[in-house]
């Protein structure tokens, strides 16, 4: 295993997962278990002795452990999540119009919902809003102060969007607002139109509806 040599914690944390690909595996670990094939097929690109290498080396350093053909983080890799969040939403302000073969998985969305969601734009604010994206429904919980992705649909959600994976990863961005995606006929949504800026707001997308 490769080391910077540096005894620093950020150092020790590249040590660790720094490596290409690794955080990718990690991403789609976190949003829950997985199969070895399913990994694979979710990491387009991404060969399957280099994926046997990244998961033997994370199972080495404790942070994912494997039960029954099942792949699952630990408590130390689940620790990780503060970490992809914020180098997702890092990502996603920055992010050009995809190429035409870039590739986009509809469940990624769900780290992109966690990650830009941030409560504390509209405080008080109590309130569900649903996405469906391709074939994935997720849904956004606002209370209490604090937003939570989670699969599946809403109850009563008082928005909800739907979109394609590509359209919804790029409106994350600082470049493409809902009106644009909207206008182009990528994007609809239905429900009450104030709750609809209200998620704007909490998913901090300057393009309200």
């Amino acid at each position: 295993m490769r080391s910077y040599r540096q005894y620093c914690g950020l150092a020790a944390a590249l040590d660790a997962v720094g490596e290409r690909w690794t955080l990718l595996v990690v991403r789609e670990l976190l949003i829950g278990p997985r199969r070895y094939g399913e990994l694979l097929a979710d990491l387009p690109g991404m060969g399957t002795n280099l994926l046997a290498e990244r998961l033997k080396s994370l199972s080495h350093l404790g942070i994912v452990t494997k039960d029954e053909q099942v792949y699952t983080l630990t408590e130390r890799g689940r620790g990780l999540m503060g970490a992809v969040r914020e180098l997702t939403r890092w990502g996603l302000a920055g992010m050009d119009e995809p190429d035409e073969d870039s590739i986009c998985r509809a469940h990624w969305a769900l780290g992109g919902l966690g990650a830009a969601a941030d409560a504390s734009r509209v405080p008080g604010l109590a309130e569900s809003y649903e996405f469906h994206i391709d074939d994935e429904i997720f849904h956004l919980k606002v209370s209490g102060g604090v937003a939570r992705a989670r699969r599946g649909p809403a109850d009563q959600p008082a928005m909800t969007m739907t979109t394609d994976a590509k359209t919804f990863v790029r409106l994350g961005s600082d470049k493409y607002t809902a009106r644009d995606a909207q206008a182009e006929g990528r994007l609809t949504i239905t429900g009450d139109p104030e709750a609809a800026r209200r998620c704007a707001k909490v998913l901090g997308m300057g393009g309200e509806s």
